[in-house]
């Protein structure tokens, strides 16, 4: 029982000096945050005092700095999102024979342009052909009994069981010649649509079946361009609306077409719908499967206050450009401006906050000047 009592003892107070490490470690964690809150209070106030000293250095030298300067109008701002892509064809075939039989003839090459309807191959069909044959002599046969039973029917005269069955073996066989007409037809393989001869998988002499491939026909005229899209952007993305989609392949080509639908489905995976687009290949240019680059705007306003993104400077306190305001004595100076940044799109940012339509943005030579310089333009 001693060494019961020992041994909880010992788990308490390991438990209270684990206790006591942890509260000593947070103690510590807020003591150097307080350190490093007093430090950046000490460094923006001596970011201050340069400034105020360059301003009356400046002011005092009458040192000019030649700038060039952009007056801030509102105007239209989109921003876009790209989202990658695939080239997918419309209509493509996948063939293969509906009846099985030894391949006799092929009579395409793999990349040969094919018309719908176009025969691609031919199977064996002698022993069709017999069938055929041998059915049409019992048919004629059938058909003249039945003419002759339906004859002395009509004279009420003969049986009329001998009357059905002649009916019945006659239709029975012309049945069998119509099916054994059908499967002489599909031993003639021919293009489903028009297209290309993209793969042949079969030799002369081989058997083919029915559910195995033995050609790829492609149409590559018109294409889908596909994409999946976070779930995040279906308020901002409908049918209809205009995209521009470029190729990696060919840098120089962008497209501006319109979505032809959007998934109705989200994916559980991934959180994605599905995007789709409807392209001409205007001179065969692209290929299913090629990489493709969807840009969607999902953001516009029609009175944004934009800047050239290289002008928005960082420090300790934000995010800051250089204005040109006027002093007591008129002069021109550089007035450095801290912003509320929003979105970016190309080479130009928006500002939310801190600039007001006719201000006068410092684009050139922002780095040649601090608070109070005397600029010139």
């Amino acid at each position: 029982m001693k060494k019961i009592t020992l041994f909880l003892a010992m788990i308490a107070l390991l438990a209270s000096c684990k206790q006591e490490n942890k509260s000593k470690l947070e103690k510590e964690i807020i003591s150097y945050q307080k350190e490093a809150s007093k430090l950046n209070a000490k460094i923006s106030n001596l970011q201050q005092q340069i400034d105020e000293q360059e301003k009356k250095k400046n002011q005092l030298t009458g040192l000019k700095v030649r700038i060039a300067v952009d007056t801030l109008n509102p105007q239209l701002f989109r921003h876009y999102f790209d989202a990658s892509a695939s080239v997918e064809s419309i209509h493509e075939a996948f063939i293969s024979p509906e009846v099985s039989g030894q391949v006799e003839k092929v009579l395409v090459n793999e990349g040969d342009k094919v018309s719908k309807g176009q025969l691609l191959a031919q199977l064996s069909t002698d022993m069709i052909q017999n069938n055929i044959q041998e059915v049409k002599a019992s048919l004629s046969l059938a058909e003249f009994t039945y003419k002759k039973q339906k004859s002395l029917w009509d004279k009420h005269i003969g049986s009329e069981l001998d009357y059905v069955r002649a009916k019945s073996n006659m239709e029975s066989l012309q049945s069998k010649l119509k099916s054994l007409e059908t499967q002489y037809d599909k031993s003639f393989i021919r293009a489903p649509i028009s297209g290309y001869v993209d793969a042949i998988d079969v030799k002369v002499g081989e058997l083919a079946s029915p559910g195995i491939r033995i050609f790829h026909v492609v149409n590559i005229e018109d294409l889908y361009v596909n994409a999946q899209i976070s779930e995040n952007y279906l308020p901002v993305v409908h049918k209809g609306d205009k995209v521009s989609v470029s190729f990696p392949t060919y840098p120089d080509i962008e497209l501006h077409e319109k979505v032809f639908r959007t998934g109705e489905v989200i994916l559980a995976q991934n959180r994605t719908f599905k995007l789709q687009l409807k392209i001409k290949n205007r001179n065969n240019l692209f290929k299913p499967n090629m990489l493709a680059i969807i840009s969607i705007n999902d953001y516009s306003n029609p009175k944004a206050l934009v800047v050239p993104s290289f002008v928005i400077r960082k420090d300790i306190k934000g995010d800051y450009l250089f204005l040109v305001k006027k002093d007591k004595e008129g002069q021109k100076i550089a007035h450095k401006q801290y912003v509320t940044t929003g979105l970016s799109s190309g080479p130009y940012t928006q500002v939310v906050k801190g600039v007001q339509p006719g201000d006068v943005v410092v684009t050139d030579g922002f780095n040649n000047v601090t608070e109070g310089t005397i600029v010139i333009y």
